[in-house]
């Protein structure tokens, strides 16, 4: 197995542990691993073929913990959104945008940690962030930390935060695959190295879940907004 397998396993292992554990984050712990022996398009292309892999087994697990509505008001601004960040990720890679959104991640973590009330403006916004998070799913593979400060904002439950996570992100994946196909960007090759990752990929599924199983709702949001602040601070200083 060369370097470029190693990695690459190393990264979807540790990406899908943490994800299947909070329901986001698996592209910002796995992208560091990946970019040090790949370029960025084909990093998201073997992201994005792990999350279609993961989506039916998280969402048939979490459905009735989902929120469904909220979910449906996501979808038609992530699909504009995600649609021109892929074609940003095909045709060029705007690195401010991607320290605007540490900043703007950092900030919200701050506010989070010390405002008792959440942030009623978020809640008008929804088609914004909707679109934000498709478009930086789409150049970046990084929406995810953006959809969590909006469901965050609309959900009380930590189980339905993290289960509405794995329906928003798995809706992203669904409509990334064939747009990404279609740019040229998802290769045989990939799926043809994919299945030498695949055994370790199910076992990160399965141990996050039983480390998930283990943590109570208080130190699942302490985790949540502790990752949410290392994603703005990734995303800050790499370029």
């Amino acid at each position: 197995m060369d370097i470029m397998l190693v990695l690459l396993t190393i990264g979807i292992f540790t990406g899908f542990f943490v994800q299947t554990i909070t329901g986001f984050a698996g592209a910002l712990i796995a992208l560091p691993f990946l970019l040090f022996v790949m370029p960025l398009p084909d990093a998201i292309g073997y992201l994005s073929i792990f999350y279609m892999i993961s989506t039916p087994f998280h969402v048939y697990k979490e459905w009735k913990y989902i929120d469904k509505s909220l979910l449906k008001k996501l979808a038609v601004s992530s699909f504009f959104g995600l649609s021109i960040g892929i074609v940003v990720l095909a045709y060029g890679q705007p690195i401010f945008l991607k320290k605007a959104l540490g900043i703007f991640i950092i900030l919200f973590v701050l506010h989070s940690l010390k405002a008792k009330k959440e942030i009623q403006l978020f809640s008008k916004m929804k088609f914004f962030f909707g679109f934000l998070g498709g478009f930086f799913s789409g150049v970046f593979s990084t929406g995810g930390p953006l959809y969590l400060v909006i469901v965050k904002n609309e959900t009380a439950d930590v189980k339905t935060l993290r289960a509405t996570m794995f329906g928003v992100l798995g809706l992203i994946t669904l409509m990334r695959i064939p747009v990404l196909a279609f740019e040229g960007i998802l290769t045989v090759n990939q799926l043809y190295n994919s299945l030498y990752v695949l055994p370790f990929f199910i076992l990160a599924l399965v141990l996050g879940k039983k480390v998930y199983l283990k943590l109570n709702d208080i130190l699942l949001k302490r985790i949540m907004l502790g990752l949410l602040f290392l994603s703005g601070i990734v995303l800050l200083i790499k370029n």
